[in-house]
């Protein structure tokens, strides 16, 4: 006689078909990995057998497949009618009695005669389709007390089998509804409605990065989590870091926990929880301990090892013995991006050009143009719209982000609308002159950066083909390829397309989308007036000390590149801020200067070894300190820019040898910036501090043309391929060749213009970094393809 009941450390992943996928995976977890620091509570299942055999009560079952057979799911009426009909059946038709003899059985035994609370979940399953996936369309129970209730809330499992999405799933998916059974899980509760609860994946659901376990968490029953009601804190933590014993915890950051799921008074199914506000006090802080976060995560990748394979994790923490409790685990199916292909877009036809100029990306937007005249109108940006506006600064950022496309008045290909553009994977015009004067707010619009150098804003909304290009292998070239990377929100993404590491990670990005306060400000914290103290706390929410603030975050920045990109060198460029950027910064304005030219003002290695700011640089170390010998990233490279004299390096590598990071020791390398004339007419004395030298097209430029490059008017005649600056960019590599170091270039110059690539690679250059948008097209005009 096949069984009715079965607890779940009985069963393994072999009894599927007997009690679905979810409890089978309970009882393998039970089974197989309590003994490796995995906990899960406790149970029992009823079988396929029991529910077949109570859908033959009375002729439940030919009642059933009557309603069904002819019915037309794309009627919603007749859905309706049917499912509600039938649930009314199974819930009129009493269980099987050696059913509830079983079950009551199974309940005396797990609760000993104490009052407990279970979970009752449903594990749907089909006859000869044990992988068929049935996630989330049947009911939860929680919070269920006493024998009674317990039967109640089964009987509604068994009736949600065939509630109205049920029966369009399987009809979608071809199912035939008498193979399809359920079994009813009933597990002993863990007190996260005390605690805290969430979903856990083992790797990044984004991009299909496997070396990262994704938590979310939030206060609370984890069902807020699970149904997208909460915005719970996020915690990424490192598989490397977690095996090695280094600290593992990649970033983290804080979600607005508004409310939260409890236990309520009512007993019956349905309404044994509430849901309540959470208090703005636990609100503003991380519901779980680092040291919980390193638990679930080992927990997570225990399970991961077991399946052989990406999980998808429900955990509760107890708020009665805070512990963390395995709920459920199942396989994530998440497809891991493989960066094998390149994207092109082609516009299908044209319209008026209502604006042109010069053009960011290679891709194509779409959208409702918004013409933004200052940062308080910003919040006018919704996803999909066009940003329009006479320039654009680090504050607008987090609306440009909703962006389909960026147009700007000013600015060259340099400057910050565009760097942000390519680092968003947006389309930009920029340097229009006349954009938000000929576009209209409102109108709709097509952005193309497809065409060449020249971008153009065509009006209305024009199709475009996208096409993906596949790269079954790509060929040798005599150069390294690297990446400019600097947002770690989009690191797993850029570290799938091939490439040799980042030639520059730069910390300002950080600074302002991770942080975003003055780090003077951070630092005199209590001086500050009220509404900045204010405006800082909001963004230091979860962190009790300003300091620690700035150098956590900076270093979960980093981390989050270094960690994307290890086993290759990642060269993080310590702040490069001008006066006018950092004065944008919470408290900036406290501190900075206003000056005539801040391109060539207070900035770089200046500012290092200034008495007022020597002190924030200090904290930018203890950031690269952490990452390096707390989390073991080893592959983290330090670059120093803009730096003026040999005197001012020599006082840099001093400081930074002051503060843990020599040069040298643990095999750290220091690179410099070689972006001013005297780097490159002095190379050989600098060399003399420095392991290698980073070419800065941009600044090397502008400052041996006597240029602004974020100045339209003169944009035309910025050209790296000048034999000026051509002559002082050799002059740079023939010394680090000369003394074996290390040199490159971090610029779009070699993938904007073959001709400098080739000419660079003549010079002997090691490295090229590129924006991740053109490092496989660079990389076969290299090699000689058709691109």
């Amino acid at each position: 006689m096949e069984p009715y009941v079965i607890k779940l450390d009985e069963l393994g992943m072999n009894d599927v078909e007997v009690v679905g996928g979810k409890n089978a995976s309970l009882g393998e977890m039970i089974s197989n990995l309590s003994n490796l620091g995995v906990t899960v509570p406790g149970g029992f299942a009823t079988t396929a057998a029991a529910y077949r055999a109570f859908l033959g009560t009375d002729g439940l079952d030919e009642r059933i497949s009557a309603a069904l057979d002819d019915l037309d799911i794309d009627d919603i009426d007749a859905l309706h009618e049917a499912g509600q009909s039938i649930r009314q059946w199974i819930l009129e038709t009493p269980l099987p009695d050696r059913l509830r003899q079983d079950v009551e059985t199974a309940w005396q035994e797990m609760s000993d005669g104490q009052d407990i609370a279970v979970a009752v979940r449903s594990s749907a399953t089909a006859e000869d389709l044990p992988d068929a996936s049935f996630a989330g369309q049947q009911e939860t129970f929680l919070n269920v007390r006493g024998m009674e209730h317990l039967f109640e809330a089964m009987h509604h499992v068994f009736a949600s089998l065939y509630n109205d999405r049920a029966i369009a799933y399987r009809v979608h998916q071809g199912f035939d509804h008498k193979l399809v059974a359920l079994s009813v899980g009933v597990q002993l509760m863990v007190r996260s409605d005390i605690g805290a609860a969430g979903v856990t994946f083992t790797l990044d659901t984004e991009t299909g990065f496997r070396d990262a376990v994704f938590i979310t968490a939030s206060y609370g029953l984890g069902e807020t989590v699970v149904q997208g009601a909460v915005n719970p804190d996020e915690f990424y933590v490192y598989k490397k870091a977690l095996e090695n014993g280094h600290h593992p915890i990649l970033r983290k950051t804080i979600g607005s926990k508004a409310i939260k799921m409890i236990y309520s008074d009512d007993p019956r199914p349905g309404k044994t929880v509430e849901t309540v506000d959470v208090d703005e006090a636990d609100s503003l802080r991380y519901c779980l301990s680092d040291e919980d976060v390193i638990d679930l995560a080992r927990m997570a990748v225990t399970i991961e090892n077991h399946y052989q394979r990406p999980m998808d994790i429900e955990w509760g923490k107890d708020g009665n013995d805070g512990k963390i409790y395995i709920l459920q685990a199942r396989p994530e199916t998440v497809q891991s991006r493989s960066g094998r292909t390149i994207e092109r877009f082609t516009l299908k036809g044209k319209s008026q050009i209502i604006s042109r100029g010069r053009s960011i990306g290679q891709k194509i937007g779409v959208g409702t143009a918004k013409v933004i005249k200052d940062v308080s109108e910003m919040n006018r940006i919704q996803r999909g719209d066009v940003l329009v506006s006479d320039m654009t600064d680090p504050d607008w950022e987090p609306v440009m982000k909703r962006a389909a496309a960026i147009v700007t008045n000013r600015g060259g290909r340099t400057c910050h609308a565009a760097i942000i553009a390519r680092e968003l994977g947006i389309p930009a015009v920029v340097g229009c002159g006349d954009a938000t004067a000929t576009i209209t707010d409102g109108r709709s619009v097509t952005v193309s950066c497809a065409e060449g150098d020249e971008g153009r804003v065509y009006d209305g909304e024009l199709d475009y083909d996208e096409t993906l290009i596949e790269l079954d292998s790509l060929p040798e070239i005599p150069v390294k390829l690297m990446m400019n990377v600097g947002n770690p929100e989009r690191a797993f993404d850029f570290a799938s397309i091939p490439n040799r590491g980042v030639g520059l990670a730069r910390l300002e990005f950080i600074i302002n989308r991770m942080i975003g306060v003055h780090p003077q400000a951070l630092l005199e914290y209590e001086h500050l007036d009220s509404d900045t103290r204010a405006a800082v706390d909001d963004q230091m929410a979860g962190y009790d000390s300003p300091t620690q603030f700035f150098i956590d975050k900076l270093a979960e920045g980093v981390a989050s590149i270094a960690a994307a990109f290890d086993p290759e060198p990642v060269i993080v460029r310590m702040s490069d801020f001008k006066s006018n950027e950092y004065a944008n910064l919470i408290g900036g304005d406290r501190y900075e200067p206003d000056e005539e030219n801040p391109m060539i003002g207070f900035r770089g290695a200046g500012r290092y070894v200034a008495d007022d700011f020597r002190p924030c640089f200090e904290m930018e170390c203890a950031a690269i300190r952490k990452v390096r010998n707390d989390m073991g990233l080893r592959n983290v490279q330090v670059m120093i820019p803009f730096v003026r004299t040999v005197k001012q390096a020599r006082a840099v590598i001093d400081l930074m040898a002051e503060n843990g990071l020599e040069r040298g020791k643990d095999d750290l390398k220091i690179i410099m910036m070689s972006e001013l004339p005297t780097n490159a007419l002095l190379a050989e004395q600098y060399l003399e501090m420095f392991d290698g030298m980073s070419i800065g097209s941009n600044d090397m430029t502008q400052l041996t043309l006597g240029l602004d490059r974020d100045s339209a008017l003169v944009a035309d005649d910025f050209d790296e391929r000048d034999d000026a600056v051509k002559a002082l960019l050799a002059m740079t590599i023939a010394a680090c060749k000369k003394h074996g170091k290390y040199v490159g270039i971090c610029g779009q110059g070699p993938s904007d213009h073959p001709d400098l690539a080739q000419w660079l690679l003549d010079q002997g250059i090691e490295s090229m970094s590129l924006n991740p948008d053109s490092v496989v097209e660079t990389w076969l005009m290299l090699a000689g393809e058709k691109v």
